[in-house]
């Protein structure tokens, strides 16, 4: 290499060479003007008063003057003769390129500038000679890239040592189409941008790599073969060179045979490779470990898209994977895994479950009826199976938060799930008609009877909405009404309500899920307890009047008697018990029922005994005490104010009790905590010629006793009697609901007749007993025959 002065003062005499050449007055022009600068600077400051200039400060400018200033023409003349190039100008200009171009392809350095070579060739194309200098290259680029070839086809090369070579041909090709490109930038700028048909240097270079190396198929197919070994390579575990595979992916991208040559083989072996794995594992593996293993080979096919594969295969390559590592095994994934997932609450696999199939075309699909499948199966285990009546509300709602949680966290509450999930409540919960109904019923009793410490108010409060959820699966809320207006009374009856907040609350959503037409009965019953409060405060005002007024002989024994009125229509029906009241009780009856007679006229009262509760004083050798008892109970006590011991026998004729509920009164009193009645013989069960004596001895902590009622478990007998009024009811809708349509349309035929029952009713309903209500309306003459068509009916006005 020369020292850098000496290259530059030689660079200046080669572009002033040049100048000459192309221009031979240059030099004379030059000369003249340095003369001129001459002649103009050597002014001689020898003069007196003239400055270092030969400028005189006496002359009439510097006084002030205004001479006019003398003005020259300027004349431009034609050359004398045309400029030429030297003869030799074009060889001796490319002979200059051609080194430097082979310098670049071996490697060697030159000492023509990069200026001098990129000047060369904007001179060469501003004198007409673009196109040779073009070809001229195009040919160097073929020649050296012909040679290339050889070194890639021997036999015995190893496919790593095979695909370095070829990264470092393409890396060393890239640089060199580079550095040319940087001489011949103004060929690049100009000729080619001109001429639509010729390739830019770069795509020269691509162009020829492509053809004299890429589609040489012994080199092409090494090069794919080696791409895909090591990308399997790296599926079975092992480290790659990843900046290899991405430099010959990329090169296969930009020379344009990425689809051709490598994308079709790679996404061949990759649906081998998973299609052979999926089979395997879907064997080997739980559910869960399977679906970990696909979410962890997606991952891997999305890094390698990230760090090497070309973009344009993503969605070829993940559908592949999907296709055969979840598609073709979706009904093996989903029948030996999700009952199980489902069943031990395992959200995370279930969240995992759901993203993966939701790649899958019917995945989320054949998910939510598998689903609706498990939930419909597992929830007629809780409802039919009457040992577990006790707890099927419990069960169904833990059940149903369950699969609400796993909708929420899972599922991304997925609108068809949600549909599928309540769908497949409402199937099961009704395949066992009317005990559900039942069972809720008492389930919300038993919450809302007082002594229930399960919860605050804030709790329960979200318990019955809970609880409200499974009632809408439920077709006959006729039954729940029964029981639940049952229940109720009880609770405001004896006083036993937990919250009457709570109980208007119950009431208020009962209303909003069913309309006021379901409510009415339940509502009619709490006006009935306010009415009756109202009712007991004028009646002790009354009562107070008559101590007063009256003789106190007639009032002797005083008794503070709270009555509570109940109208017929609101309330479950109660048997009338006929039993023997004292005189000093009756009195109190009657002393009412002309109150209320004067109060509200044309009512009709009707006393029921099985409803009533009593306060009682009992004196016994530990001192006195207050037994809190039902009427029944009172009955018997006070039939041993006068006698010490009674046979069971005599207390029946006494009291005019019924058999079985004067056993099971007499049982609480002389066989439960409380024994305030000594039985012999001893025993647990009351049988005839038993003999009752008062307990004298009976002793307890407390000074208020209350005496618990034997509560009868509800019979087979009683429950088919509540089912009995409801049947009975739903008989009284279907024949009003018949009257309705049938004065409406005037002329109906059969199967429309009960399409248009089924939209109206609001309870499950059979055909054949729609049928029946319908030929008992024609005995009724509500509606007859048509005489013509028999399947057709008119209405009878």
């Amino acid at each position: 290499m020369q020292p850098e002065s000496t290259t530059i003062n030689r660079r200046k005499r080669t572009i002033e060479e040049e100048n000459e050449n192309l221009n031979p007055q240059s030099k004379k022009i030059k000369s003249d003007e340095m003369e001129k600068k001459a002649n103009f600077s050597a002014l001689s400051p020898t003069n007196t008063g003239n400055g270092p200039n030969g400028f005189n400060r006496n002359s009439p400018l510097a006084i002030g003057g205004n001479r006019q200033t003398q003005t020259k023409k300027l004349v431009i003349k034609n050359l004398k003769q045309a400029p030429r190039l030297p003869e030799d100008f074009q060889e001796r200009s490319w002979d200059k390129l051609k080194k430097a171009v082979v310098a670049i392809q071996t490697a060697t350095s030159i000492d023509t500038s990069l200026e001098e070579l990129y000047q060369a060739v904007e001179n060469l194309c501003s004198h007409g000679m673009a196109e040779q200098v073009y070809c001229q290259l195009r040919d160097l680029v073929e020649n050296h890239t012909k040679n290339m070839v050889q070194q890639f086809l021997g036999e015995s090369m190893d496919k790593l040592i095979f695909m370095k070579k070829m990264n470092e041909a393409w890396s060393g090709h890239c640089q060199q189409i580079i550095m040319c490109r940087s001489i011949f930038l103004f060929l690049d700028r100009t000729y080619v941008l001109q001429h639509p048909g010729v390739l830019s240097i770069w795509d020269l270079g691509l162009d020829t790599f492509r053809r004299h190396i890429l589609t040489h198929q012994l080199v092409q197919t090494r090069t794919v073969e080696g791409i895909l070994m090591l990308i399997e390579q790296e599926r079975h575990g092992d480290m790659v060179d990843r900046s290899l595979l991405k430099s010959l992916l990329r090169m296969l991208a930009d020379l344009q045979i990425y689809q051709e040559a490598f994308e079709k083989k790679f996404l061949a072996a990759t649906e081998k490779l998973y299609a052979a794995e999926g089979q395997k594992l879907i064997n080997d593996l739980p559910v869960p470990g399977y679906l970990a293993h696909a979410e962890k080979r997606l991952r891997e096919e999305n890094e390698r898209l990230l760090h090497y594969l070309d973009q344009s295969s993503k969605w070829q390559l993940i559908h592949t994977v999907e296709k055969q590592l979840l598609a073709q095994h979706l009904s093996s994934v989903l029948s030996k895994g999700l009952d199980l997932l489902l069943e031990e609450n395992r959200t995370e696999d279930l969240r995992l479950m759901y993203n993966l199939l939701g790649r899958v075309k019917t995945g989320q699909q054949e998910l939510c009826s598998k689903m609706a499948e498990y939930v419909k199966k597992r929830g007629k285990v809780i409802v039919i199976n009457p040992e577990k009546d006790k707890t099927m509300v419990q069960e169904l709602l833990d059940f149903k938060e369950k699969l609400d949680v796993i909708l929420k966290q899972c599922f991304r509450n997925n609108d068809k799930f949600v549909t599928s999930l309540k769908d497949s409540f409402e199937s099961f919960i009704n395949q066992r008609q009317n005990k559900p109904a039942e069972m809720i019923a008492k389930f919300v009793d038993s919450k809302l009877r007082a002594g229930n410490k399960e919860a605050s108010e804030e709790e329960l409060e979200k318990l019955l909405d809970k609880i409200m959820v499974i009632f809408r699966f439920i077709h006959g809320k006729d039954v729940f009404e029964a029981f639940y207006k049952k229940d109720l009374a009880k609770r405001l009856l004896v006083g036993k309500s937990a919250s009457v907040d709570s109980e208007k609350s119950m009431l208020s959503k009962l209303k909003a899920e069913c309309g006021a037409g379901f409510t009415s009965k339940l509502e009619g019953m709490f006006k009935d307890m306010e009415l009756s409060r109202d009712i007991n405060v004028a009646f002790k005002q009354h009562m107070a009047h008559l101590a007063d007024n009256e003789s106190y002989d007639a009032l002797r024994d005083k008794i503070d008697l709270t009555v509570n009125v109940l109208s017929m229509a609101f309330w479950p029906t109660y048997t009338v018990m006929q039993v023997h009241i004292p005189p000093y009780m009756s009195k109190y009856q009657e002393i009412f029922n002309k109150f209320y007679q004067g109060k509200y006229s044309g009512r009709k009262l009707q006393w029921q005994a099985s409803l009533g509760h009593c306060v009682l004083k009992a004196n016994f050798r530990s001192g006195q005490k207050e037994l809190q008892v039902s009427l029944f109970q009172a009955l018997c006590l006070m039939e041993f104010n006068s006698v010490d011991e009674m046979t069971l026998e005599q207390v029946k004729e006494a009291t005019n009790i019924e058999d079985g509920e004067l056993r099971r009164t007499l049982q609480s009193l002389a066989c439960g905590k409380a024994r305030v009645l000594s039985k012999l013989p001893k025993g647990k069960d009351i049988n005839d010629g038993d003999k009752f004596s008062y307990n004298k001895d009976f002793t307890n902590a407390l000074f208020k006793i209350k005496i618990n009622q034997i509560q009868l478990k509800e019979t087979n007998d009683e429950q088919k009697a509540t089912e009995e009024r409801v049947f009975q009811d739903r008989q009284y809708q279907i024949d009003a609901a018949i009257v309705r349509i049938m004065k409406m349309r005037k002329t109906l035929s059969h199967n429309l007749l009960l399409t248009e029952l089924y939209n109206q009713l609001k309870f499950p309903v059979k055909p054949p007993d729609l049928k029946k209500r319908i030929e008992s309306l024609i005995d009724r003459d509500y509606m007859e025959r048509d005489k013509d068509n028999a399947n057709q009916y008119n209405y009878v006005a």
